[in-house]
């Protein structure tokens, strides 16, 4: 077996898993929504199915001894929420124990270390794939403080967890082997400021942000993190997590527009698209008229926006010499309008939000990679440094020559 083990820096979000593999080559966004599903998937026009974009149609088995269902079968993400038991995670539910977590995460590893530039790195044999891993990924600040963090790492470690690809295009009967190598599970709040001041070289960019009080809140599906960070660190005691997300609002605007206009949206990923579009924002399509849920829509957002807003209030005020606070996360970019004219109103906070939709959406995936990529580089100079030092060569006297 090889020894090479692959870098990965994964973020299973709430609304969605972004992962970075190698040193940036690779990447995966997939939807996090899965649903229970048999083996014998049917599927119309089987001989076109290689055609297919695998992302698209991922139908997998998985067994390890991580998962509290084994050997279940899934579908996983974008074919997954075209059902109806799809299951996405809930309100007051921990990342760190629910098998959808390890499923998503399971399922982004085997999907690299099947790709064609992986087959170099891993040994394949028998349609078998053996992959190892040095996984960088992180959990809410919340349960960080509860100490889950170690039971989550030791799920991951020294077990092999196998993922069986079934009616999935080009990987049909491939079955991928996961070890890892070394997991770092590390808290989003910290994460999220590394992200701020380090580039992908690991060199400084932001250093006015290095010495200044700052708070940074994560709001993101299930839950918001408010971290509180003074020199470059956070501290533990005055960091907060609430069980507040965007996932419950979006619920509610999903159900309220199945009763008010009788449309069913598939997921809450479609409630988001809706709300976040470019062009006819808020509006969704009614027995074929464009109709307008701006009014659900702002009425449930803004109520949302002020309980986020109080717990920025609340941090803020035991924190008086805070100098700016950051949004970030997927459920910032929802929020933002709605948080930015509460501010403009009322206590009129230095707040900042990054306007680059996709550097807040991958955030937590680019920070999580320059801080597992740090310490791959520290074990590097550790190794070298351990290496006796190279004796140097010992030549033979040049013996006289004989007359």
């Amino acid at each position: 077996m090889s020894n090479f083990s692959r870098t990965a820096a994964i973020d299973v979000g709430n609304d969605s898993l972004k992962s970075l593999f190698g040193r940036l080559e690779s990447e995966l966004y997939i939807p996090n929504v899965i649903a229970r599903d048999k083996a014998d998937r049917p599927i119309i026009g089987i001989e076109e199915l290689d055609s297919k974009d695998p992302i698209d149609e991922l139908h997998i088995k998985v067994h390890s001894p991580a998962l509290q269902e084994n050997n279940a079968i899934y579908r996983v993400g974008k074919l997954a929420s075209k059902v109806p038991n799809a299951t996405e995670l809930d309100p007051g539910s921990d990342k760190s124990e629910e098998d959808q977590t390890l499923v998503m995460l399971f399922t982004a590893l085997a999907l690299d270390a099947v790709s064609e530039e992986n087959k170099k790195h891993f040994n394949r044999s028998n349609d078998i794939v053996d992959a190892n891993y040095t996984l960088g990924t992180g959990l809410p600040l919340r349960e960080v403080k509860q100490g889950k963090d170690a039971s989550f790492r030791a799920k991951l470690l020294g077990s092999v967890h196998q993922i069986e690809f079934l009616v999935t295009p080009k990987y049909r009967g491939l079955k991928v082997n996961i070890r890892f190598n070394e997991v770092k599970v590390y808290p989003e709040g910290f994460a999220a400021f590394i992200n701020l001041v380090m580039d992908n070289q690991l060199n400084i960019v932001n250093k006015d942000l290095i010495h200044k009080r700052l708070l940074i809140q994560d709001i993101g599906g299930l839950s918001t993190d408010i971290a509180v960070v003074q020199d470059s660190h956070v501290d533990d005691d005055k960091a907060q997590g609430f069980n507040l997300g965007v996932s419950e609002a979006l619920e509610d605007i999903r159900e309220e527009i199945r009763m008010k206009h009788g449309v069913e949206l598939d997921s809450r990923r479609d409630v988001v698209e809706i709300i976040t579009k470019k062009n006819d924002r808020n509006h969704i399509m009614v027995k074929g008229s464009r109709t307008s849920v701006h009014d659900i829509v702002d009425r449930i957002l803004l109520d949302l926006a002020k309980k986020q807003y109080r717990h920025l209030r609340n941090v803020w005020q035991r924190n008086s010499q805070t100098e700016i606070a950051y949004f970030i996360g997927g459920g910032s970019i929802i929020l933002k309008d709605y948080i930015k004219n509460l501010n403009n109103s009322l206590d009129g906070y230095n707040i900042d939000f990054f306007e680059d939709e996709k550097e807040s959406i991958w955030m937590m995936a680019n920070a999580y990679y320059k801080l597992i990529s740090e310490y791959i580089q520290k074990q590097q100079k550790d190794s070298e440094k351990k290496q006796p030092e190279k004796q140097p060569e010992k030549h033979m006297a040049k013996q006289p020559v004989k007359k």
